[in-house]
């Protein structure tokens, strides 16, 4: 690949609570995309410097890059992410907040409240699969409700993996940390064992019930789409969920920016 195109690229960003994402776009295609620590103090000329080799690396360039778009959950980051956009595009990044029309009638009491990712999120979704529940396995687990019309129900957020085994190790001073990942049998026959059992099939029982719940609160039945960095492997145990979606946000951010600008 050469290390100058000339094309325009598009990057979309998504911070979460604990990493950023960000997805390098050339003509509608996901080419490059990075994963780096969530920094709340993290200044714009510091995106920049990390940004630049991350970049260089994919075989493209900075200064190829001609809009950015932001989705945050840290709301500290969105001033630092602007600055930066200015110094490589002359321009303020498309920030997705609640206030942007993302095609769906938004269903909830305080808007300015729900998380960006988790719009983007039901948005892409819906207009991939129609009526849905989205399951993000992040810090945070969340669940999303869209119905048939389009319209965007709420949902509920559960403690990830991550925060329930980092608790788990913090409070019983016996038991040591485990690794997240799928065992033979729920019988544990050692205390690391059952416990990786205990988090891995009880998750995964958790996700199917509230799948379930959900969907009978709503009346509907549509496909339930798993993203985030534990999706794959939640998916192989669930009855519920039947569509994997890594990049579900990013093609979301890339998505919205089409509708912005026609494409």
């Amino acid at each position: 690949m050469s290390d100058v195109h000339g094309s325009p690229l598009l990057l979309v960003i998504d911070v979460g609570n604990t990493n950023t994402v960000f997805g390098l776009y050339e003509e509608c295609s996901l080419v490059a995309d990075f994963r780096v620590e969530t920094r709340r103090n993290r200044t714009g000329d510091e995106y920049y410097t990390l940004l630049e080799p991350l970049i260089r690396r994919s075989g493209y360039v900075l200064g190829d890059v001609k809009a950015i778009v932001v989705s945050s959950v840290v709301p500290r980051s969105v001033y630092p992410l602007s600055r930066m956009s200015r110094a490589i595009t002359g321009e303020d990044p498309v920030t997705v907040d609640h206030a942007m029309d993302v095609g769906l009638k938004l269903k909830y009491h305080r808007p300015e409240e729900m998380g960006a990712d988790r719009l983007v999120n039901a948005a892409t979704a819906y207009r991939r699969f129609g009526g849905c529940v989205v399951v993000d396995f992040g810090t945070a687990t969340t669940f999303d409700v869209v119905s048939s019309e389009g319209v965007y129900l709420g949902g509920c957020i559960t403690p990830g993996v991550s925060i329930s085994m980092d608790a788990l190790f913090a409070y019983a001073s016996r038991l040591p940390t485990v690794e997240v990942s799928r065992p033979e049998r729920a019988i544990g026959r050692s205390t690391e064992e059952a416990m990786q059992s205990g988090v891995y099939f009880g998750y995964v029982a958790m996700v199917d019930g509230l799948v379930e719940r959900l969907r009978n609160e709503a009346g509907m039945i549509g496909e339930v789409v798993a993203t985030g960095g534990l999706a794959k492997l939640i998916a192989r145990d669930s009855s519920t969920i039947s569509k994997v979606e890594p990049n579900l946000t990013l093609e979301g951010l890339a998505m919205l920016y089409g509708d912005l600008h026609g494409r």
